[in-house]
């Protein structure tokens, strides 16, 4: 490891999936001296490229903040972990591999709402740039970017029903749900390269290690920042033996630490809601009320179901049947451990009158139990339902003053009735799809939530005593103008009233992307980092992309 200097150009906090992303792009000039600081390890770790080993890791707190929440009143006081990734590459790190930039409103969305700079146009230029599709490049994909992205095959039986599905209930098929056209029923695509997890360690990160102007710190707990007349001026961070070190800025410190860690420091440097600051005897240094607020995910809820033939993986779970995937992927990166098993994907409207989707339905060859996260030994599938656009809100507040203690996070899942009426729908929707044709030789009893329960009643529980989370926190510094005393930080980042501090990472969406969050957060890094560099922001593209003409009146 280099040597730590006292002072840098830039510090970077969090090396997930923006920091590494900033990591790569400050340190291209080798003038600039960039630190880049992970409050956890490396991430050497075998099962960490292992595609199929996400459960495993997930379980682990070796590379998992694994936070819990806090009771959600609406589920039953149940408290969810929220699983953030704790080593290089952050939650690219441990998360589902599952690629999806969102869809294109979402950005007009952000534009609108007062985002100058964010519309579709401005941001898939970036899009392009931070990717190599496997499908290759064009007008909506890039060739040569960093990450990888892999198009999956969806050649098993179950992908292929659930295509064909899609079709004969009436929806469209689509051939790039991160081009053209998002609405559909399409193929999923995955972070991973030559059968191993792509994160954006392995892809910004180790190209660029060996620079002589990056340095970079694991298992160095950031505590507060060093705040000088409404300035940045540097951090303080714990080593894992609690020796405290000050390292000062130049230029800037930049928060990548997530939608949980980029609030969570601001709050225990003294910006952030006034009197719950107050509270912990921490001193004010600006009174910024959208700090920890508008905390939003994608709650999630699975349907089971026995299948008719044998094609599904649980029984290849067993242990001998594992030990030799296993070793088939040591040897070849080829089989069952060389995926991440999401290979298709339904992206559709819960009903007419919305604009665009806000459902998404994945299949999975495998049903896992509840309880035990261990696969079922019978042959099982699940369909995930997973709402994309919440009307219910949360927030993170400080546990205590002391940097070590995880912070409250309340998500309030379904808080807002009319989530609760979408996820209804969802799980409709989902068992009209399955009603199709197509599945008439797979599909045999619905194991979850059962065939008997029908009722908004019996699904409401069942939605109280299931109801996940797709670990996709977001928007808990959200951008937007000085004037709008809720957001946190201006359309580069830059929190509202101090110079050299800037938020980079999830937490400065203004609302969730329509899907999984690590390609938008990569995205919001790649644009930002020319921001900070002076460079002139990427020529902007302008396409069009689908949207259903009849939306008005039909639901497909």
């Amino acid at each position: 490891m280099k040597k730590i200097d006292i002072e840098y150009d830039y510090i970077i906090v969090g090396a997930g999936s923006a920091g590494c992303v900033l990591a790569n792009r400050l340190s291209k000039n080798p003038k600039n001296h960039v630190l880049l600081i992970e409050a956890g390890r490396e991430d050497k770790s075998i099962t960490l490229k292992m595609p199929a080993a996400v459960l495993s890791n997930l379980k682990s707190t070796k590379y998992n903040w694994a936070f819990k929440g806090e009771p959600e009143p609406e589920l039953n006081g149940r408290q969810l972990q929220h699983d953030r990734g704790k080593a290089l590459g952050g939650s690219s790190t441990i998360n589902g591999m599952v690629f999806i930039r969102g869809n294109a409103l979402d950005y007009e969305g952000w534009r609108q709402m007062g985002c100058e700079g964010w519309g579709y146009a401005d941001v898939l230029p970036y899009f392009k740039k931070m990717e190599t599709y496997s499908g290759g490049g064009d007008d909506f994909r890039g060739e040569s970017g960093p990450l990888k992205v892999h198009r999956s095959t969806a050649k098993d039986p179950l992908s292929q029903a659930f295509i064909k599905a899609g079709k004969e209930a009436g929806y469209k098929e689509t051939n790039d749900i991160s081009g053209f056209c998002q609405e559909g029923f399409g193929i999923f695509e995955r972070t991973v390269f030559k059968g191993e997890r792509w994160s954006t360690s392995r892809g910004y990160l180790d190209p660029v290690r060996d620079r002589k102007n990056l340095t970079i710190i694991t298992n160095a707990l950031v505590c507060e920042l060093i705040l000088e007349n409404n300035t940045a001026k540097g951090v303080i961070f714990k080593n894992n033996k609690d020796k405290m070190t000050a390292i000062k800025a130049r230029k800037e410190v930049i928060l990548s630490a997530g939608a949980v860690g980029s609030p969570h420091i601001l709050m225990l440097s003294g910006i952030g809601p006034k009197d719950h600051l107050e509270s912990f005897g921490i001193k004010l240094k600006a009174d910024l009320p959208g700090v920890g607020q508008n905390l939003q995910d994608h709650p999630d809820f699975m349907l089971k179901y026995k299948c008719l033939k044998p094609v599904t993986l649980g029984p290849k779970t067993k242990a001998l049947n594992s030990i030799g995937a296993g070793i088939q992927w040591l040897l070849t990166k080829e089989g069952m451990c060389a995926s991440n098993h999401f290979d298709v994907v339904a992206c559709v409207r819960s009903g007419p009158g919305v604009e665009y989707p806000d459902l998404q339905f994945c299949i999975s060859p495998i049903a896992m139990d509840d309880n035990t996260w261990q696969p079922m030994k019978e042959h099982a599938f699940q369909v995930h339902v997973g709402l994309m656009r919440t009307h219910s809100y949360g927030k993170i507040e400080l546990r205590s003053s002391n940097p070590a203690d995880p912070p409250h996070i309340l998500v309030n899942y379904l808080k807002d009735k009319r989530d609760r009426e979408l996820m209804r729908k969802g799980i409709h929707l989902v068992r009209e799809l399955l009603d199709q044709p197509s599945f008439l030789e797979l599909k045999g009893d619905e194991i979850f939530p059962g065939d008997n329960c029908k009722s908004d009643s019996d699904l409401d529980a069942k939605l109280n005593s299931h109801t996940t989370s797709q670990w996709h926190l977001s928007c808990t510094a959200r951008m937007g103008v000085e004037t709008d005393k809720h957001a946190v930080v201006d359309n580069s980042g830059r929190v509202h009233g101090f110079t050299g501090l800037r938020v980079v990472d999830a937490s400065i969406m203004p609302f969730v992307t329509n899907g999984n969050t690590n390609a938008p957060t990569i995205m919001i890094a790649e644009k930002i980092s020319d921001t900070i560099l002076d460079v002139k922001p990427l020529s902007r593209i302008e396409l069009q992309t689908w949207q259903s003409p009849n939306y008005q009146t039909h639901q497909r």
